[in-house]
C-alpha cells in the first residue's frame, strides 16, 4: 500500500512553512550542531545514495529492525531488508510470521534491542535536536538505549530553526499526515502519545544520521 506525502496532503491541513527544503548554509550549521551533540552525520544528495550509505553502514550478521518509516520506505530500504540479497538478521520477517499476538507484541518489543535500529524522524532542529513521537513507542522505543545502533534517515525538509519549532512541526505537519496514514492503513486515528526529544548521544558512534536533500516523510 502506497505511504507517500502526496496520497495524503490534498486531505489534510500542514504548516508548510515547516516543510521546506533549506539552504546549503543551513543544512551546514545543522550538520555541525547534531556533531557537537554527539551525533554521527552523513549527508547525500538523493534516495539512492541514502540507501548505499544505509546499507553500507550495516556489517553482515548483525541483526536489523525497523520502526515505521515512510522515509525509509521512499528509499527502498524496506524492501531490501524483508527481501533483499545482504547477510542481515532481518528481524521484520521473523516478527510478522508469529501468529500468535501475545508472541508477536513480545517478539517486537526484544527486537528493540537489535544490533542495527533504523527509523526515521519527525523534526531536526537547527541547533541539533531530534524530535520524534509514536501512538504506541515501537519506533522510537529503540532509539534512546535499547539497540546498539540507531541509523536515522531523514530528508532536509525536517529541519527547522529552533527545538520549539520542531515540537510545531511535531503537531502541525508530521502528525495530520501520519493520522491520514493510519487510518487508511489501520482504520484508527494515530495520536502523539509517546513523545521523544533526542538532545544528544552520549555513546560515540551509536547513532548515525543520514540527511538526504530532498523531500522525504512526514
Amino acid at each position: 500500500m502506497s505511504q507517500q506525502k502526496a496520497d495524503y496532503i490534498d486531505d489534510t491541513d500542514i504548516d508548510t512553512a515547516l516543510d521546506q527544503l533549506p539552504d546549503d548554509e543551513t543544512i551546514e550549521e545543522t550538520v555541525s550542531n547534531l556533531k557537537d551533540r554527539g551525533f554521527d552525520v552523513v549527508v547525500v544528495d538523493d534516495a539512492e545514495e541514502a540507501l548505499e550509505a544505509v546499507t553500507g553502514h550495516i556489517p553482515a550478521g548483525a541483526s536489523v529492525m525497523n520502526g515505521h518509516s515512510t522515509t525509509l520506505e521512499e528509499i527502498e530500504f524496506i524492501d531490501y531488508l524483508t527481501e533483499g540479497d545482504h547477510e542481515w538478521d532481518a528481524l521484520p520477517n521473523e516478527i510478522w510470521s508469529i501468529d500468535d499476538d501475545a508472541e508477536r507484541q513480545a517478539a517486537r518489543r526484544e527486537s528493540q534491542t537489535a544490533d542495527y535500529f533504523l527509523g526515521g524522524i519527525n523534526a531536526i532542529a537547527q541547533t541539533g535536536e531530534l524530535v520524534a513521537a509514536d501512538l504506541s513507542g515501537s519506533r522510537i522505543g529503540a532509539y534512546p538505549f535499547a539497540a546498539s545502533n540507531v541509523v536515522i534517515v531523514s530528508g532536509v525538509n525536517k529541519i527547522v530553526p529552533t527545538l520549539d519549532d520542531a515540537l510545531d512541526r511535531l503537531e502541525s505537519v508530521a502528525y495530520p499526515l501520519e493520522n491520514e496514514r493510519a487510518q487508511e492503513a489501520y482504520g484508527v486515528e494515530s495520536a502523539i502519545a509517546k513523545q521523544l526529544i533526542y538532545r544528544r548521544e552520549t555513546e560515540e558512534g551509536r547513532t548515525t544520521v543520514v540527511l538526504v536533500r530532498d523531500q522525504l516523510g512526514y
